[in-house]
């Protein structure tokens, strides 16, 4: 895994040492020697990851996190300080910087590897999810990101030792909901039920810890769930065993509380924020298939449903057909009641359009007071008892209005069934046509298009 690190050190030697033993591993570099440049560097260069010494001049590591996290255009970066220091007091106070991880001069290579992949293999999956959004954003169909939610939380604590158990869930913020548990069995059930972060002793002896984290891992319902681990502090075979299995952060016993909270606050923080990302696509992808008006599907998703199933029945697949329906007198109701009665009209017409219809059915507002229902494997025969069913429906009984005014409606729907081979355009403009009769007709009824070619 090959990425940008940013190294920002006073000391030039370090630097370059730093700087040597990440290029032999195929990272690309850049250099900032004091708080400011490294500020700058990380808005202009955009890099994967920063290794962050604390002890610096004029701003030491701590304030430079604090504005590197605090700027939306860096605080999904990924820092790391790297320290001579290696007190509880130091470790808190650079996480609530913003800190993600810690690394204790002399720096161990391979503890130094394992951190560095694991958070790079993180900000990769949130660089898709923000690309993602921000292309949402620019369709306009996106809002801001907050990163940083005061909401209740579920956490999973799994330990053999009943003990640990308590002093872990003890630590934890106020609002967090916690499940206490020795079973990795019970655990994997808890985590699949909303959890929002899994803190695993990988120091207890009654079940394989690390073989928890890897279900939890290749399990699609909790693939994206923060793990937390506790691990021994001679062990750091099985620490890099774990980042390497996809642990998000690991903390050493004797567990410190202040410690523990603020790794927990880190990794709840940062899945708030890829939940949001996640939520926001979702709502973006929503709101482009579908009508805000009515809920029904749009134009464009109808479209290519539509043209799929009609590819599949030239291939000697089910038939499908075609209803087009129009709202009779639409303008009328629009200049006699207003607009907002039209609009309760069409949001009417859609509830009871979607309630005839098949669960393999599909309904989009075409435009206007005109809607187009899909119906694959339905045959010319199927198709008109489905429209005079939704005609009827609509004939039956009046549309009421917020003052309690009834207003009499009507459809008008032309039908068609896809000829094998035939084009979309085609197809729309037979139901077209049949529509049209059924409105010169008299409205209110069903016409079909000529099927004799079918």
């Amino acid at each position: 895994m090959s990425a940008r690190i940013l190294v920002v050190d006073d000391q030039a030697a370090n630097v370059r040492l730093l700087e040597a033993r990440l290029q032999a591993e195929y990272f690309e570099v850049c250099t900032a020697t004091n708080g400011a440049d490294a500020i700058a560097v990380a808005k202009a260069e955009q890099p994967d990851l920063i290794l962050l010494d604390v002890m610096m001049p004029v701003m030491d590591g701590y304030d430079t996190c604090s504005r590197i996290k605090d700027d939306p255009a860096t605080r999904h970066i990924p820092v790391v300080m790297v320290t001579a220091l290696d007190q509880r007091e130091d470790r808190i106070r650079g996480l609530e910087a913003g800190a993600d991880d810690f690394l204790t001069k002399p720096i161990d290579d391979v503890s130094m590897f394992a951190r560095i992949r694991s958070l790079l293999r993180l900000k990769e999956v949130l660089d898709e999810l923000r690309y993602r959004e921000s292309s949402s954003a620019l369709a306009g169909i996106s809002g801001d990101v907050q990163d940083d939610i005061d909401a209740p939380a579920r956490v999973v604590v799994v330990s053999a030792d009943p003990r640990a158990t308590c002093r872990f869930a003890a630590a934890l913020p106020s609002k967090a909901e916690i499940l206490e548990t020795h079973d990795p069995a019970e655990a994997i059930i808890a985590a699949r039920n909303d959890a929002d972060l899994l803190i695993v002793d990988l120091t207890s002896p009654g079940y394989d810890g690390l073989r928890l984290c890897a279900r939890i891992r290749s399990d699609a319902a909790t693939r994206q769930l923060p793990i937390l681990a506790v691990v021994r502090p001679a062990d750091v075979q099985q620490a890099v065993r774990a980042l390497d299995l996809g642990v998000n952060d690991i903390i050493q016993r004797p567990v410190d509380a202040g410690e523990l909270a603020a790794r927990s606050r880190t990794q709840l923080r940062r899945k708030r924020y890829a939940d949001q990302l996640r939520s926001h696509l979702d709502e973006g992808m929503e709101m482009a298939v579908t009508d805000a008006l009515t809920g029904l599907h749009n134009r464009r998703y109808i479209s290519s449903r539509l043209r799929q199933a009609m590819d599949s029945a030239s291939n000697g697949g089910a038939p499908v057909s075609l209803l087009l329906a129009d709202i009779d007198h639409f303008k009328q109701i629009n200049d006699t009641y207003g607009h907002d009665a039209g609009d309760r009209v069409l949001r009417d017409f859609s509830s009871r359009l979607q309630t005839g219809l098949r669960a393999l059915d599909l309904a989009a507002r075409y435009g206007g007071e005109e809607f187009v229902i899909v119906m694959p494997g339905a045959g010319l025969a199927e198709a008109r008892i489905a429209a005079e069913r939704l005609r009827s429906s609509i004939d039956g009984s009046g549309f009421d209005l917020s003052d309690g005014t009834s207003v009499p409606v009507t459809v008008s729907i032309g039908i068609a069934q896809a000829h094998r081979g035939e084009a979309l355009d085609a197809l729309l403009r037979r139901a077209d046509e049949a529509l049209y009769a059924a409105k010169t007709a008299g409205r209110n009824q069903v016409q079909a298009a000529d099927n004799a070619a079918a």
